[in-house]
C-alpha cells in the first residue's frame, strides 16, 4: 500500500486524526526508510505526526521497521545506550562526562547520535575533542569496550536510512517521528540492553513509559538536560527505572525538591573544548562531577546489578551500599 491511504488517515489535524496499526506503522516507516516515497510525502508524513502525535502502536511499528535496518552490534555485557540528538545551546552538554563515569565502573557505553548539529554542541564533538573513539563498525565498538572506554557511533553509521530521516528537518523546519525513534533504538544484541531516554514534554513521558512496558525494556526514563540523556547537573530530575518493562520503584530516584542550598562550579561557556577540559578535571578528581550526575550513574549501576541479578533483592543491595559509603 502506498503511503497516500496513511496520510488521510493521520494527517486530518489533531482532533480528526486517526492511529495506524503496529502493521500500518510498520509499512509505513518501512516505505520512508527504504526511500519508495516522494520527498512531498515524506514532509506530509513528517508534518502529520508532528502534529497528530504517535501513538503507542505506531512507535512500536515504527521502531520494527527501524530495527531491521539497523547495524547490529553484538556484546556479551549488559550495555547502556546514551541516545545523543539534541547537543547543548545554553548548558555544558554533559553527557560524555556520565559515559566516562559509567566505563570507569567497567559498563560498556553506547553514545550515538548526530557528528554535527548546526548551533549546537554535539557529544560527537566532545567525544572527539577528547580523543574518545568514534567507531565506524561493529568491531571497533568492541574493541573500546575491551578497553572499557565508551565508545560513540554516528547516526548515519548506525542507521544511514533513519539519518536521512532526521535530515529532514533541516528543509521542513520541525522535528519528526524519527527523532523519538531514536530515542529508544535498542541495536545490541546478545545482552541486556538498559536504555537511558530522555523526554522535554510531559506527554511524551507517558507515551515512552508505555512504549518500554509494551516492548519489554529495561530503561532509564528522565527528563533530559536540554534534550541529551543526562540529569541537569543542578537539581536532580525525577528517575523512572523499568525492568523488562515494569516499572521498579525501590531502583527508581525521586526529583530534588525544595530550594536548592549549593550549585555545582560549572563552566562559563558550553564550547566543545571548554566543556572537554571540564570533564576531564571531572573524571581526574580535580573537580567534583555534579552531585545529580553520581545519583544517575548510582541509579544506573544499581539497574545494571538488577538486570544482572533479577532475584536479588533491591532494597536490601541499595542499603547495603549506602552502609558501605557510610
Amino acid at each position: 500500500m502506498a503511503i497516500t491511504q496513511y496520510i488521510k488517515e493521520i494527517g486530518r489535524g489533531k482532533d480528526g486524526a486517526r492511529s495506524l496499526s503496529r502493521e500500518q506503522a510498520y509499512d509505513l516507516f518501512s516505505q520512508v526508510l527504504d526511500g519508495q516515497v516522494s520527498d512531498l510525502e515524506i514532509g506530509g508524513f513528517a508534518l502529520a505526526m508532528r502534529i497528530k502525535g504517535e501513538s503507542r502502536a505506531e512507535l512500536e511499528g515504527f521502531l520494527d521497521a527501524t530495527h531491521e535496518r539497523c547495524l547490529r552490534i553484538p556484546s556479551t555485557r549488559p550495555t547502556v545506550l546514551l541516545p545523543s540528538y539534541n547537543g547543548a545551546r545554553k548548558l555544558p552538554n554533559l553527557t560524555t562526562l556520565l559515559a566516562l563515569l559509567l566505563a570507569q565502573e567497567g559498563v560498556n557505553v553506547l553514545a550515538h547520535g548526530p557528528k554535527l548539529d548546526h548551533g549546537r554542541v554535539t557529544t560527537a564533538d566532545i567525544f572527539r575533542d577528547l580523543g574518545l573513539p568514534m567507531a565506524r563498525d561493529a568491531d571497533e565498538i568492541g574493541h573500546a569496550w575491551a578497553r572499557r572506554e565508551p565508545v560513540f557511533i554516528t547516526v548515519d553509521t548506525l542507521c544511514p536510512p533513519l539519518a536521512r530521516l532526521l535530515e529532514v528537518r533541516a528543509k521542513v523546519g520541525v522535528r519528526n517521528s524519527g527523532h523519538t525513534v531514536a530515542k529508544v533504538l535498542a541495536p545490541c544484541s546478545g545482552a541486556a540492553q538498559l536504555r537511558v531516554v530522555n523526554y522535554t514534554h510531559p506527554e511524551y513521558a507517558a507515551l515512552l513509559a508505555e512504549l518500554m512496558g509494551s516492548t519489554h525494556a529495561n530503561a532509564l526514563l528522565l527528563r533530559g538536560t536540554e534534550g541529551e540523556p543526562v540529569a541537569d547537573p543542578r537539581r536532580a530530575p525525577k528517575l523512572d527505572v523499568y525492568v523488562d518493562g515494569m516499572l521498579r520503584p525501590a531502583l527508581s530516584r525521586p526529583a530534588h525538591e525544595g530550594v536548592l542550598t549549593e550549585l555545582p562550579v560549572l563552566p562559563r561557556t558550553c564550547d566543545a573544548a571548554t566543556t572537554a577540559l571540564y570533564i576531564q578535571s571531572a573524571v581526574s578528581g580535580e573537580k567534583p562531577a555534579p552531585g545529580p550526575l553520581m545519583q544517575q550513574v548510582d541509579c544506573i549501576l544499581q539497574t545494571l546489578r538488577q538486570i544482572e541479578h533479577p532475584h536479588d533483592d533491591p532494597h536490601a543491595a541499595l542499603q547495603a551500599m549506602q552502609e558501605k559509603s557510610a
